[in-house]
């Protein structure tokens, strides 16, 4: 089990949740979940990617969850959930779909925000009863659905097969990642964020990604490279909005226009000049207030909220 190294104060310190519990899956992995905030607000799930962990959203679970309550899980060997033998898509929908479960009432509907692997976890699990009855709008973060070793561009090549092969050996190599050095911190920053990140961001990024268990990481490195989720993204039929940096080597624009143009129902497609792939971190105040517009308009909640502080004011 991972564990996240003694992290930087400020906004990306991992706030103390109100309550914490254990999820099962339906293959008996178990799930760590966090909950934050009030208990009767407006509720957001958020999904964080490959090598992370509910820290990853400290900055917006700061912010969010003064008015809304807040549920972050730790993906299967990530974090504080244990490691389990079987990955694949099928499992990263599993636990998603486990989590709505126990996290939200009958036909209580949230917003879902997934960044990277937890967005293809939302594309998974879209057309499984639990998200179609509890997903009020989704917001993707830096993720694509297919072709993603062929479309990264963190090895400076032209597209084709040398490219390919070795973004394959880089992204699923099994060598461990080891402490959290100058160096480590600049190639953590070239692959996976902008220029312009600054120090605590890339500190942050740099302990999370380093906690990550390199078993878990190689298994699940493997699940990306076949990754094909195109079908997942035709049944996201509530709406979506989508956030890409335009300097995103990992899951670079081009993925998220093609997600774009096959969603049913895209409400929007924001292109983060100079940002990388660490969207959430890297920009968290618009990451946040693209949560708190999605709830606003999409969750009959917070429309029912709004409705009963007007007639308190009147």
């Amino acid at each position: 089990m991972s564990r996240l190294l003694s992290a930087p104060g400020g906004p990306y310190a991992p706030p103390a949740p109100a309550r914490e519990l254990t999820v099962t899956a339906a293959d008996g992995a178990r799930i760590h979940v966090e909950v934050h905030g009030p208990e009767r607000a407006p509720a957001v799930v958020l999904a964080h990617g490959w090598c992370c962990s509910t820290a990853f959203w400290a900055a917006q679970i700061r912010e969010l969850a003064a008015d809304h309550r807040v549920i972050a899980y730790d993906q299967r060997g990530h974090g504080r959930s244990p490691a389990n033998p079987a990955y694949g898509t099928e499992p990263l929908a599993d636990d998603l779909e486990a989590v709505l479960e126990a996290t939200l009432a009958p036909g209580e509907r949230a917003v879902l925000a997934g960044h990277s692997m937890g967005g293809m976890a939302v594309m998974a699990a879209a057309a499984r009863p639990a998200v179609r009855e509890h997903a009020a709008a989704v917001l993707l973060c830096s993720t694509g659905s297919s072709r993603l070793v062929a479309s990264a561009t963190v090895v400076p090549l032209g597209e084709g097969r040398v490219r390919t092969w070795l973004t394959r050996r880089i992204l699923g190599s099994r060598a461990p990642l080891g402490p959290v050095t100058p160096m480590a911190r600049r190639i953590l920053k070239y692959g996976t964020m902008g220029p312009g990140s600054g120090p605590h961001m890339v500190e942050a990024c740099a302990r999370i990604v380093h906690a990550c268990p390199r078993r878990v990481r190689h298994g699940w490195s493997q699940v990306l490279d076949l990754l094909d989720l195109d079908h997942g993204v035709r049944e996201l039929r509530m709406p979506v909005e989508i956030v890409v940096g335009t300097a995103d080597r990992l899951t670079p624009p081009a993925q998220t226009r093609a997600l774009a143009a096959a969603l049913p129902d895209c409400v929007g497609l924001t292109e983060l000049e100079g940002l990388g792939h660490m969207t959430p971190v890297e920009a968290p105040d618009l990451v946040t207030g693209k949560i708190r517009a999605l709830v606003a308009a999409h969750t009959s909640s917070a429309r029912a909220e709004r409705a009963v502080h007007a007639e308190e004011s009147a």
